[in-house]
Parts: structure tokens; C-alpha cells; sequence
């Protein structure tokens, strides 16, 4: 092969590699996504969602994290963001991307089942975490599609679903070993793609903060501060770079729950309540979702959990507290039990550990949102935004109204969020 040639080839190489970035888990999205801007795309502005999955509301005053501080300093913030129940990760993104409390949007937990699909939902099944006939709502870059508008995702919750046929322009597939390195600079080469491929919205996800509240619970002040500020890091260098690309880009910082500690005094066995035989149990810690079997007589399970009296509650859909709407969905089951705040569905095995390691607390999430400590965060700032800027506490589902707004799209009818709630926050 000849010099000239090789070198054009390499050049090809090099240009594709500046579009799709090194990562070999990048993706293009399904035919019917949107690839290039329209010309009305490419004039509207240009949004960074983040998440911070698990970062309590209570941190950035309490630790001081140098370029987080900042950011909000110069920008706007809630003074906390109220989860939507339960106070879990995937309901939470879901219902962040959505406007949607998890009633409505269908991923009512990270695992609970589906009569529809006649299944299991489990988030770490990757087989179901990424069928978009799970999903109902349209996130918000369905949303951008709809207007010709090219996006992008690293790791958001419902990204890799096929959701109505489709993905974002550009999506990775989930890994938890990619460095954050890795994900910013992906980030960065995103916004330096030519006007027409360029993604007017990115989201990014990072699972630091809910790593460290759950392994050492938030009341280890010494282990929470030494990953917030490693992060807080490396979200310095996120602002940095987008500063760097001289675009008009808006920054919004959220998470999707708090953490509280939990003793191993107060995990209560669930060993002890599964029964094959009688019903399908789901747990997810804070909530236990009963589906008894076809011909089992519910009202005796009923009797038969309240008499147990192990610090937990019976509930039906039709009594269960913690809803902002009266939950309608089969999908929850006939039967809730939830724990006493502060208690927690976990196995034996896992109580038995910690006891044996002297292991003083871990982190859990989940219960109701009237408790602070699930409560999360809501930063925001750029050019659509007001400056030092505070809101009250806001719920959830306004986040995306919110983004419709900023990005110029227009705002979906059949949500729960509202954007007159939280305009105040714009320029």
C-alpha cells in the first residue's frame, strides 16, 4: 500500500475515533435516531445533565467540596431534592428523565415484577434493564429526537433500554470499572464534534458517593469525605474542560436519593419472610413486594405478616403511605412491607457478617421521602441560569420540565412535573 494512501487512511481512522471517542463501548444509536442537528437544533443551547447518584443534600455544606461549592456559589440550587418513593436509583433517574413519579413511568423499583411482561425486573439482569418495554414516559432525549436534536449518554439510567426503538445518538454500555478520566474526557470530545454531530444533550452518571454511603454509611465522616473530594476532583476538571470549549453549555447537578446508616441490630432477616410456595417476594430493603400465587387466600397472608410484629408495617396498595399519588400500577403486588425507619430487609448472612467483622454501620436508601436523610441534590448553572440563586425543597419530577425549557423543546402533557414550580431558577 502506498504512503499517500496509508497516511489518508489513518487520517479516516483518527477522524472516527474523534467522533465514537477510544472507548470500544460507544455506540451509535438504532436508524431512527436522530444523527445530525437540524439548523434549528444546532441554534438551541446546550445541557450537561450529572448524576451523582446517592449524594445526600446535607454534603456540600458539610464537607465544603472546593469546585462543587463554587459551581453553586456562582449558579442556582435547591435546598434539597425530594425523591420520588421508593427512594431508589433506578425509579429516581428514571423519574428525573421523565417527569414522572414511578406509578406512571413503569421501573417502580430497581427489581419488581412485571404482569405485562410476565417477568422479573431486576436492574443488574441485564437482560431487563435494557428492554424498553419496561419504560413507559419519554425521557427527555426522546424528547430531543423528536426535534432533530443529536444526544449523548454516559451510563444514564434508561440509556441502553430501547426505549420506543430507540437510544441516545451516542450511548455507552454500563461498566463500573470505566475511569472517571475516561468518562470526561468522552464528555469533552462530545462537544468538540463539528456543529451538525455535536449532542445539545449529554448525561452522565457517577456512582461514587452511593459506593461510599453504602459501604461505610454516611455517619463515617472520614470515608464519605475522601471519596466526595476525589470526585469533586475530577468534577473540576469536567467544568474546566467544558469551560475550555467555549460553548454556551448549562450544567445540572442532581442525585436521586440520600443515605442513612444502618446498625446491623436493625436488619431484619429476610430469609424469614420468603415462602415460595404461597407467593413471589421482592425484596428491595426498605420495601417487600408479596405476589401470592395464584388461588392463595391474600387477606390470610395479611393476618399472617401483622401478627409476626418484627418492626415492619403490612400495607396494601390501597393504605401504603410515602405515595405522592395513591399508587394504581398491579405491578406492585398485593401486599407491601415496609420496615421501620432505620430497619432494613437484608439477608441473615449479611447480618451475620457484619456482626462477625465488627462492622459499626453500612449505608441503605428507600423509605418514605418525608425522611431527610433520602432527601437529594439540585445544582444548576450556565448561561440560562440565575446567579447565588435558592429554591425550596423541590420534588423530583420538575427536573425535566425543567430541561425542556432550557433545551427549547417542547414540555410533555402527561407528566407529574411542573415547570412553574421551579422557572424562578431561569435567567
Amino acid at each position: 500500500m502506498k504512503k499517500g494512501v496509508i497516511g489518508g487512511f489513518l487520517i479516516l481512522l483518527i477522524g472516527m475515533a474523534s467522533i465514537f471517542s477510544c472507548n470500544r463501548k460507544t455506540h451509535g444509536s438504532l436508524q431512527t435516531a436522530t444523527t445530525v442537528n437540524s439548523k434549528t437544533s444546532q441554534k438551541k443551547p446546550y445541557l450537561l445533565l450529572i448524576s451523582l447518584d446517592g449524594f445526600r443534600w446535607d454534603y456540600l455544606e458539610k464537607y465544603k467540596p472546593p469546585n462543587l461549592d463554587a459551581f453553586v456559589k456562582e449558579g442556582v440550587r435547591s435546598e434539597a431534592l425530594i425523591p420520588a418513593y421508593p427512594t431508589k436509583t433506578f425509579p429516581n433517574h428514571f423519574s428525573i428523565v421523565t417527569g414522572m413519579y414511578p406509578d406512571k413511568h413503569g421501573i417502580l423499583s430497581n427489581s419488581f415484577y412485571s404482569h405485562d411482561q410476565e417477568k422479573l425486573y431486576d436492574y443488574k439482569n441485564v437482560e431487563t434493564a435494557t428492554d424498553g418495554k419496561f419504560y413507559k414516559g419519554s425521557p427527555i432525549w426522546l424528547e430531543a429526537n423528536k426535534a432533530n436534536m443529536v444526544t449523548a449518554s454516559y451510563f444514564f439510567v434508561g440509556s441502553e433500554a430501547d426505549i420506543q426503538g430507540i437510544h441516545p445518538t451516542y450511548y455507552h454500555t454500563y461498566d463500573s470499572k470505566v475511569k472517571k478520566q475516561e468518562r470526561i474526557a468522552q464528555a469533552i470530545n462530545w462537544l468538540e464534534l463539528p456543529e451538525e454531530k455535536r449532542p445539545h444533550l449529554i448525561t452522565m452518571y457517577f456512582a461514587d458517593m452511593d459506593n461510599a454511603g453504602h459501604d461505610y454509611g454516611p455517619g463515617n465522616e472520614e470515608k464519605i469525605k475522601e471519596a466526595l473530594f476525589e470526585l469533586d476532583s475530577h468534577l473540576g476538571q469536567l467544568f474546566k474542560g467544558v469551560a475550555e470549549t467555549g460553548l454556551p453549555v448549562n450544567i445540572m447537578i442532581v442525585s436521586d436519593h440520600g443515605m442513612v446508616d444502618l446498625p446491623a441490630s436493625n436488619i431484619i432477616p429476610i430469609d424469614s419472610i420468603k415462602n415460595d410456595s404461597l407467593y413471589r417476594t421482592v425484596d428491595n430493603g426498605a420495601m417487600i413486594n408479596i405476589y401470592p400465587h395464584k388461588g392463595v387466600d391474600t387477606e390470610a397472608l395479611i393476618h399472617s405478616f401483622k401478627r409476626r410484629n418484627e418492626h415492619f408495617e403490612v400495607y396494601t396498595p390501597e393504605d401504603i403511605p410515602g405515595f405522592v399519588n395513591r399508587p394504581k400500577s398491579k405491578d406492585w403486588g398485593a401486599i407491601q412491607l415496609i420496615p421501620d425507619y432505620g430497619y432494613y430487609f437484608l439477608p441473615a448472612k449479611k447480618k451475620e457478617l457484619m456482626i462477625q467483622h465488627n462492622i459499626k454501620a453500612i449505608g441503605v436508601h428507600g423509605f418514605e421521602p418525608k425522611n431527610k436523610a433520602m432527601h437529594g441534590i439540585f445544582y444548576a448553572k450556565g448561561p440560562a441560569f440565575k446567579t447565588a440563586f435558592t429554591l425550596p425543597p423541590m420534588a423530583i419530577v420538575h427536573v425535566f420540565p425543567l430541561m425542556c425549557e432550557v433545551l427549547g423543546l417542547p414540555i410533555s402533557k402527561n407528566i407529574d412535573g411542573d415547570l412553574e414550580v421551579v422557572k424562578s431558577v431561569l435567567k
